[in-house]
């Protein structure tokens, strides 16, 4: 089995190319390192809000990242914070301009609705990605004609943006094929390989492309078995991403049908991954895994 220890430590060394992130990682970066500033001047949110013209709640939304910044909010707030050292400064000034730059997903603004942009920015810069899934398989893993009838399942819509919704499905995968790729482990639940999307065709060509992707070194797949009973995530989905840098905290996502929640509380966050290492030890390892997909494939 890949283990996350190993991958944390290797995406502590990785060097981060911000231009590659889209704006998601640099806010990120930035709102962390100005909410240290802040803290260790002892300056309250309410007046870091007041010197930038703006409340405490968006002091709050800046340190996580949440919103782009102003340049000249971020040296207003360095002055405020006594940073004195140039170069610092002009690093965080241009991570500013990085958290305003679109990323390559932007084309698509119709149909991503705001909530989504931040998790996007988190896709596709992640060095590890954990998901659980109840009902269906991960986007990143779905063939073209399983993600049409996931997309046909929603709101009903035009063709044309329908059509656009899958475009973005199948180059979001793109990041799973890079030089340098995430490592996506996902567990999924029985019930997400046994349920129907289409004819036996569509489905036996969706087996197929989940077992092939997960020969890959950096694609690991479990499947809880009804057997199994009830387990750790039985709730529903979630989504574990680790941003790159080793410097930032991993983010949680949880999917909702008008919107997307992002706990940030530390002792949420750890509750998260605990339950996600649970389901990894009561789901199949990966090489059962692959037989217990192929004995679906024979029975589809």
């Amino acid at each position: 089995m890949k283990h996350e220890e190993s991958v944390g430590e290797r995406s502590a060394a990785r060097t981060v190319d911000y231009q590659q992130t889209g704006p998601t990682v640099p806010r990120m970066v930035l709102g962390a390192r100005l909410r240290q500033l802040r803290e260790a001047r002892g300056i309250t949110g309410a007046d870091a809000g007041a010197r930038i013209r703006a409340s405490h709640s968006k002091i709050s939304r800046l340190e996580m990242g949440r919103t782009g910044f102003k340049a000249r909010d971020v040296a207003d707030l360095l002055a405020l914070y006594g940073v004195t050292d140039e170069a610092e400064a002009e690093t965080l000034l241009a991570l500013a301009r990085q958290s305003n730059t679109p990323g390559w997903w932007h084309v698509y603004y119709d149909v991503v609705p705001s909530w989504l942009n931040v998790y996007l920015g988190l896709e596709q810069s992640a060095v590890l990605i954990r998901a659980y899934e109840l009902q269906f398989v991960p986007g990143l893993l779905q063939t073209e004609d399983y993600a049409r009838a996931v997309v046909l399942l929603g709101p009903d819509d035009t063709e044309e943006r329908i059509d656009r919704r899958i475009e973005l499905r199948m180059a979001r995968q793109r990041v799973l094929h890079r030089a340098r790729p995430p490592h996506l482990w996902v567990v999924l639940d029985e019930a997400a390989l046994r349920r129907s999307m289409g004819d036996a065709a569509l489905m036996r060509r969706q087996l197929d492309h989940l077992i092939e992707m997960s020969t890959l070194p950096h694609v690991t797949v479990q499947v809880v078995p009804f057997a199994a009973g009830g387990h750790a995530a039985i709730a529903g989905p979630v989504t574990v991403l680790r941003p790159p840098g080793g410097e930032l905290p991993d983010v949680v996502y949880l999917e909702q049908l008008t919107g997307g929640v992002y706990p940030d509380k530390p002792s949420e966050i750890e509750q998260y991954r605990h339950m996600m290492n649970r389901l990894v030890v009561e789901a199949h390892p990966p090489a059962e895994t692959r037989d217990f997909l192929y004995e679906i494939r024979r029975d589809t």
